[in-house]
């Protein structure tokens, strides 16, 4: 990411693996990387062809409810990669709490949706965003564009990456679990944030 003009995107995936992928190959602007997960796929149908996305834009997967509760302005999730299944487990445990949350798809890691970022931060008391990297990464880069916009100063912001320290071999599920980024993890990431 360091890289000047470099292209990361992330899927959540494998149907947005094979539109990555299409992506990569339509790409003639400079380098471009995909950060490929680890496992296997979700079990998606997917079409004979990837769709080519838009360079840096990511998407909304599930809008904010109305919430009930003290807090105002509720929670964002962004999701790069695929911890996004476990993101969408922690929106329905904190739907049963009262506090939907909105949940996005961040897709690329450079360039990021600055427009989405500044949304979210700008609508929500709370912003997570979540990946499978280490810090420095992704958050990091939210985070300093969070505070040249002035946006840090409005939202609780708060990054998940992994520990910086080997993860033992194991199955995905226990290594997510002991690296903090599980579903039950993110529910206690936003309801520490918004101090409940």
């Amino acid at each position: 990411g360091c890289l000047p003009g470099m292209t990361i995107m992330a899927p959540s995936d494998e149907l947005e693996l094979l539109h990555m992928t299409a992506t990569a190959a339509e790409f003639d602007d400079g380098p471009i990387a995909l950060r490929y997960p680890r496992g296997n796929g979700l079990g998606l149908d997917l079409p004979a062809e990837g769709q080519v996305l838009e360079i840096g834009k990511g998407r909304i997967i599930r809008e904010m409810g109305r919430q009930s509760g003290a807090q105002t302005g509720g929670i964002a999730i962004l999701s790069l990669g695929p911890r996004l299944g476990a993101c969408l487990q922690a929106a329905d445990m904190l739907a049963a709490q009262g506090l939907p949350p909105t949940v996005a798809d961040a897709r690329f890691a450079k360039p990021f949706d600055t427009a989405l970022v500044e949304n979210l931060a700008r609508n929500h008391a709370v912003l997570i965003t979540i990946e499978e990297g280490s810090e420095g990464g992704f958050g990091s880069l939210v985070c300093h564009h969070l505070a040249r916009t002035g946006l840090l100063d409005q939202v609780r912001f708060r990054p998940m990456t992994l520990p910086d320290r080997f993860i033992d071999h194991n199955t995905q599920d226990a290594q997510y679990d002991e690296a903090g980024l599980s579903a039950p993890h993110i529910v206690a990431t936003a309801l520490n944030a918004l101090g409940v």
